[in-house]
């Protein structure tokens, strides 16, 4: 594939089989700036408390997290507020709440019908009688129902706050959620975003914050608006048996590209070409971590079948091994933009087999290849394996 071009000899030397050999006997990857990469506590740290909320924010930065990130979308009434997604069922206990029983309705995701309660239909005063819960049902769920859905002034506040406190700056990292989808429904994001951003005082490349979006337009237009760092996120399907990236709609292409007939895909993003384009409205670039260490499952018996490799009964990303690093960070670095890839989890489920169970393999593989920033659930490790 194309973004594959660098999948050459050199990084095959360089890495063998990933992990045949420690992460210490890697060549030392660099950074774009030469700093240390940075430790983005994804939605908070949401490995261990409920995603997006204030506790979740604060315990990413006393684990030392260098940015926190909240995804925004919009009430009804027009304020920005935290949650992964315009949907709420998953995050929240709304569906536990017969006074909004009447609120769950059908609308069309980037082209996906989808049933569930949504943020753009409760005022903010609504929102806030809702209490968070753990989204992932093999975390604590102990937290659930204790905390507030925090707004987009409330998490710039907390990360002001802990700057002064802890005497080192805490940046923050939002990203804006389906930007067509809340155009659409007459919600548009970006220009309260920047409203915020400039009512902080952060508004050019030297302020604490980047802003990330898996949309193009957008990004495009708040270049034009504002001067901080701005991030263009590449998504993918998944991953098949041998370890390519696959693209099944919605996750096939930026969603401002479907609705006006471009043909481009995520994948071409990351071509010479793509980067290239990317480097003329945003400073960097967030693919999904198979974009830059794929992992293949095995089939050594030769049956048709991925081999279980740990005998767990199950086929997950324990059973993959990886693959040679792609290049795409060199690739990213050449043309000047940051990288930043996602999500790092601890669940030895979510794990390559090279990584034995153990999380802090990962977070070295890729540090030692360079890599601007990892998205973390759990940021005190991604800390303590950091160079």
């Amino acid at each position: 594939m194309a973004l594959m071009v660098s999948r050459a000899l050199t990084a095959a030397l360089v890495l063998g089989t990933a992990l045949t050999a420690s992460s210490a006997a890697l060549a030392q990857g660099k950074t774009l700036d030469g700093k240390k990469p940075l430790v983005i506590g994804h939605r908070g740290a949401s490995g261990y408390l409920p995603e997006h909320t204030l506790e979740s924010y604060k315990l990413a930065i006393e684990q030392g997290a260098d940015f926190i990130e909240p995804d925004l979308v919009s009430t009804k009434d027009g304020v920005l507020v935290a949650r992964h997604e315009p949907i709420i069922s998953g995050t929240t206990d709304v569906a536990d709440r017969p006074e909004f029983a009447g609120r769950k309705t059908t609308r069309n995701l980037d082209g996906v019908p989808t049933t569930d309660w949504w943020v753009g239909d409760f005022t903010l005063a609504e929102l806030k009688t809702l209490r968070a819960k753990q989204a992932f049902g093999e975390r604590d769920q102990s937290h659930n129902g204790k905390y507030l859905i925090p707004t987009f002034d409330e998490v710039i506040e907390l990360a002001k706050k802990e700057s002064a406190a802890r005497g080192r700056t805490i940046g923050i990292y939002p990203e804006t959620k389906h930007s067509t989808f809340h155009h659409a429904i007459g919600l548009p994001l970006e220009d309260r975003l920047v409203d915020a951003l400039k009512k902080a005082g952060w508004t050019d490349k030297s302020a604490p914050v980047f802003i990330q979006s898996f949309e193009v337009a957008n990004l495009k237009y708040l270049n034009t608006k504002i001067g901080v760092n701005l991030v263009q996120l590449v998504d993918a399907d998944d991953v098949d048996k041998d370890g390519a990236i696959t693209l099944v709609a919605p996750y096939d292409k930026p969603y401002d590209f479907a609705i006006v007939g471009d043909k481009r895909t995520f994948k071409d993003l990351l071509t010479p070409e793509g980067l290239k384009e990317i480097k003329t409205y945003a400073d960097g670039v967030g693919p999904w971590k198979p974009y830059l260490v794929p992992g293949k499952q095995v089939d050594a018996d030769k049956d048709g079948k991925p081999d279980d490799l740990n005998k767990d009964g199950k086929i997950d990303e324990q059973d993959r091994v990886l693959m040679p690093e792609t290049g795409v960070i060199k690739a990213a670095h050449d043309v000047g933009l940051y990288i930043h890839t996602w999500t790092f989890r601890n669940e030895p489920r979510r794990l390559a087999s090279d990584y034995k169970g153990d999380p802090a393999a990962e977070y070295k593989l890729f540090f030692s290849l360079g890599i601007d920033g990892v998205f973390s659930d759990f940021p005190d490790v991604a800390v303590k394996a950091r160079p």
